[in-house]
This record gives C-alpha cells, sequence and structure tokens, in this order.
C-alpha cells in the first residue's frame, strides 16, 4: 500500500556523509531548505547539513523553518504557473474562435481543429518529455519546452491561414507538454499520499484561476485588437513564466534517483505501468472525465454565444463562474473530504455527479423539457464543471500513489491519455454543425457513462477497501 502522511521532502533525509551502512543517520534538514539556504543540490548540502544539526538535532531553527515556508510558497505558485498555463493558452482563445473563422474564411469545425491540434501536442509532448524528466532531472527539460513554447506562441499571431495556424497551435501543444508532465512529477517528487491529493487541490486552486480570469482577457483584448493579440499576450505570459521557472523552481530528482537507459529503457518502463491494471483503470478514467471537460471546452464558445444568443463578454463571465465552482469544489475536496474518506468513495461521488449533470443537459438539448433558455442550460454546466473538481485530482493522486520510482514517465501516461481522449472528443462535438448543441451533450454522456464503468471494471475499489479492512 502507498505511504500516507505529509511532504516527502520532509520525511527523507540526506545521508551524512562518513556514515557508515549500519550508522543511524542523524535528523537533518529537508532538501528545500537546504536549497532555500543556498545549496545547488541536495548532494552538495554537506556544510548545510552540518550547521543545523550543530544548532541541535531537535529540530529545524526558527530560521530554517522561515526558508522552508518561503521555498515552498515559491514551489506552489511555480507548479501551480505551470499548471495554469494550458488552461490559459485554450481558454483565452475561445472568446476568439467565431472572430478567428470570419478573419481566416474557414468553417467552424476546422477552426475547432486549433483546438485539437495543441490537445493532440500536449498528448504527445508528454510521451517526449515524462522519460526525459526521469533521465535528465526536471528543471533542464521544463526550461527547453517552455522556450519553444514562447516561440510558437508568437508565430501562432502571425500565422496567415488556418492550416498554419493548425501547425503552429500543434508546436505549441507540443512545447507546453513540458509544464504539465513535470509540474505532476515534481508533485510525485516531493509529496506522497493524503498530501499529495491534498497539494493537487491547492494547484487546482492555483491554476483555476486561469480559466477565470482567461476567457475575461480574452474578450477584453477583442475589445481593442483582434485575436492575434491574445496570441500575443500569451507571449508575454510565457517569457514571464519561463524567467520565473528559471529562477525559483530548482531540480526536485537527484542524480541517485534518475533512470540511466534510454528509449528502450522507457518504453519498458511505460509498459510496466500499462501492465498495472489500477493505475490503468484510473488513468483512463481520469481521460475520459478530461473528454467531459473539454467536450464543454470546445462546444461552450458556440453552444453560449451562438446557439443562445450571449456576447463574447456574457460567455466570458458564463466560464468564470464555471472555473469558480471548479475550484471551491476542488477546495472542497482537498480541505474536508481528503482524509475523512477514501478517495475512491470521493471520486466515486463526483463521477455519479458527472454522469447526472451529463443526461440533463442531453434531455434539455433534446427538448424533453421543451425549449430551454440559457440559464438552464448554464446551470447544467456549473455543476457539470463543479464536480470536476472532485475527479480531476483524486484521479491524479490515486494514479501517482502506485509510481514511486517512474514519477515522469507515469506522469506522462497520465497527461497524454487525457489530451488525446480529449483530442477526439473535441471534433465530435460539433459534428452536426453550429445549431445544435445536442452532439455536446451525447458526447458527455458517452464519456461520463464510460469513466464510471471503467473505474469500477479496473479500478474495482470495493477489492481494495476490503484488504484495507483487513489489515492486508
Amino acid at each position: 500500500m502507498p505511504e500516507s502522511g505529509g511532504s516527502r521532502a520532509q520525511r527523507e533525509h540526506i545521508p551524512n556523509p562518513g556514515t557508515g551502512p549500519g550508522a543511524e543517520t542523524p535528523p537533518t534538514l529537508p532538501a528545500q531548505v537546504i536549497r532555500a539556504a543556498g545549496a545547488d543540490t541536495v548532494s552538495g548540502a554537506a556544510g548545510a547539513v552540518g550547521a543545523a544539526e550543530a544548532a541541535g538535532a531537535a529540530g529545524l531553527t526558527a530560521k530554517a523553518t522561515q526558508a522552508a515556508r518561503r521555498t515552498g510558497f515559491l514551489v506552489t505558485m511555480v507548479l501551480g504557473g505551470l499548471t495554469a498555463l494550458p488552461p490559459l493558452s485554450m481558454d483565452m482563445y475561445l472568446p476568439a474562435l467565431p472572430a478567428v473563422t470570419d478573419s481566416l474564411s474557414a468553417p467552424a469545425a476546422t477552426i475547432q481543429l486549433t483546438l485539437t491540434a495543441c490537445l493532440a501536442g500536449m498528448a504527445l509532448g508528454q510521451l517526449v518529455v515524462g522519460p526525459m524528466s526521469d533521465r535528465w532531472g526536471r528543471r533542464k527539460p521544463l526550461l527547453l519546452g517552455m522556450v519553444v513554447y514562447v516561440v510558437a506562441t508568437a508565430i501562432c499571431a502571425l500565422a496567415p491561414t488556418a492550416e498554419l495556424l493548425i501547425g503552429f497551435r500543434l508546436l505549441q501543444g507540443l512545447a507546453g507538454a513540458a509544464g504539465i508532465v513535470i509540474a505532476r512529477a515534481v508533485v510525485r517528487d516531493l509529496y506522497d499520499g493524503v498530501e499529495m491529493a491534498r497539494f493537487f487541490s491547492t494547484l487546482m486552486l492555483i491554476s483555476g484561476v486561469a480559466p477565470i480570469i482567461a476567457p475575461l482577457i480574452g474578450g477584453q483584448v477583442m475589445r481593442f485588437t483582434d485575436w492575434r493579440g491574445i496570441f500575443v499576450v500569451l507571449t508575454g505570459v510565457g517569457v514571464l513564466l519561463t524567467l520565473v521557472v528559471w529562477k525559483w523552481l530548482h531540480e526536485t530528482l537527484p542524480p541517485g534517483s534518475r533512470h540511466t537507459g534510454g528509449v528502450t529503457d522507457a518504453l519498458r518502463t511505460m509498459r510496466g505501468l500499462l501492465a498495472d491494471r489500477v493505475f490503468t483503470g484510473y488513468m483512463i478514467t481520469g481521460g475520459l472525465a478530461f473528454a467531459v471537460l473539454f467536450a464543454y471546452i470546445s462546444a461552450s464558445p458556440f453552444v453560449v454565444q451562438e446557439i443562445y444568443g450571449a456576447s463574447p463578454q456574457t460567455f466570458s463571465l458564463l466560464f468564470g463562474l464555471n472555473s469558480i465552482g471548479l475550484i471551491a469544489v476542488g477546495q472542497i475536496n482537498g480541505k474536508l473530504l481528503v482524509g475523512r474518506f477514501r478517495l475512491d468513495k470521493v471520486l466515486g461521488f463526483g463521477l455519479a455527479v458527472i454522469v447526472l449533470a451529463a443526461l440533463a443537459l442531453l434531455l434539455m438539448t433534446l427538448g424533453v423539457f421543451g425549449e430551454v433558455g440559457l440559464v438552464p442550460i448554464a446551470a447544467g454546466l456549473f455543476v457539470l464543471m463543479s464536480a470536476m473538481g472532485v475527479a480531476m485530482p483524486n484521479t491524479n493522486a490515486q494514479a501517482l500513489m502506485r509510481t514511486k520510482h517512474a514519477a515522469g514517465s507515469a506522469s506522462a501516461l497520465l497527461g497524454t491519455s487525457s489530451f488525446l481522449i480529449g483530442a477526439i472528443a473535441s471534433p465530435l462535438v460539433g459534428i452536426a454543425g453550429e445549431d445544435t448543441a445536442v452532439p455536446m451533450a451525447v458526447v458527455q454522456v458517452v464519456c461520463a457513462v464510460a469513466a464510471v464503468g471503467c473505474f469500477l471494471g479496473l479500478c474495482r475499489p470495493w477489492q481494495r477497501a476490503g484488504r484495507e479492512a483487513a489489515g492486508l
């Protein structure tokens, strides 16, 4: 069974040089505190350790405690920024989709492929960056990916045709994958058990601000310039985040914990992860839940604005309200539910709410309740989005708890499955044109029901609950 408890950085101690294999290692400072005190790597921190031990082995000094808090806060903010970059890249662009359709003289289905291309790029890029981070550490692959992201985003602002925009969005997604996969791997490096689930909920609070403000920013940018200005703003955000990562995000994977094999070893590691039925179950369950979310993301600009006649600013406000619901439920999950109830129970409840909300949306769009306006549809979407605050962090946490020694590869598989399934679902929501919301609701119902089936059929939570009750 996976460990539960506090931060791994707080529990694991750095060996004291000169002690024998059988000697007891005295209490030392956590790795993050040593870095905050000025050491570049864990292995080179013996001086800081000795100074702390000289001050007393009973606990951290006041100065070290303050450094730990500062470092923990900075790491949380940096990881939050990295996880916020994908929704920022997607959601700032959403109010501009109809304008892009007119500007590039392309059908809506083609312009929706700009979302699909970015999503597919993020999926495929994680398969490369995840194993790279297990071999070379987290920091270097992340910085390389961020630089390429900035360049690709700047080129998107200049794209003259829909085809070129799709191509550059693909490159943007490939590079942006570094932030997604490495942020999850860093969390796995530092946390375990219940604390990891809580930290994912904290990240959802930070990254959840992006979906709230991104459409609002996009809508305001559209008041002063065209859709190309949105990519200019994203380029600036990418530059800022790259500088923040370079300055404040230290390496979290010690050299001794890195994989030394090449592509063959990486593929063998991923094959071993996929052979774990429970890990695969959580992976696919999370991917299908993400597909429900992305069906909403890709279809809602047309559903809300074209079918129900809302303005870009009204759409942005509704999208922000839905994101607030996701954040609020995510915080309830991390602060009230996790630790009091089994994660599988909380996850099952969240999936059930998603199914019910999707079914309600399908019945409304089919006209079962007669002619409905924007308010009932918006209410159904709010409930659906809010339930994601339970489903998404808990599927990630449950899967990563099973992968202590291959966090990068496991994170890559989790992200790739989510983005690939989402990329498949995205064009399906517009298959019947721009005048009906039925395809969106159908995709959401199918994916939600499939997620529940996968959770029950592969994860089999009742079996593990029985073993835990028996003390096994």
